[in-house]
């Protein structure tokens, strides 16, 4: 579902701390960084997981799967493409 890096490389692209992810998700600090303290694939109850999910694809930020089609290949991070008007 998402990676600590990616998690990491998220809240660097909107340039926020754990504490405002945690306000943006609904989660407490303490579960963010617990959260980017995994190896890889991040563990933890699966409704955080669905919250920070869900609180970056608010804030712009698309999440790239291990085999999403990307030039590079790869986990990754990237802000979503603005809507067509």
């Amino acid at each position: 579902m998402i990676t600590s890096a990616q998690m990491r490389a998220a809240r660097a692209l909107l340039g926020i701390d754990q504490k405002a992810l945690a306000q943006m998700a609904g989660l407490s600090l303490p579960t963010i960084q617990r959260m980017e303290l995994s190896q890889g694939q991040v563990r933890g109850v699966v409704d955080s997981l669905v919250k920070v999910v869900a609180a970056l694809d608010v804030a712009g930020i698309e999440l790239i799967g291990e085999r999403a089609a990307s030039s590079g290949g790869g986990r990754g991070v990237r802000f979503k493409a603005e809507a067509a008007a």
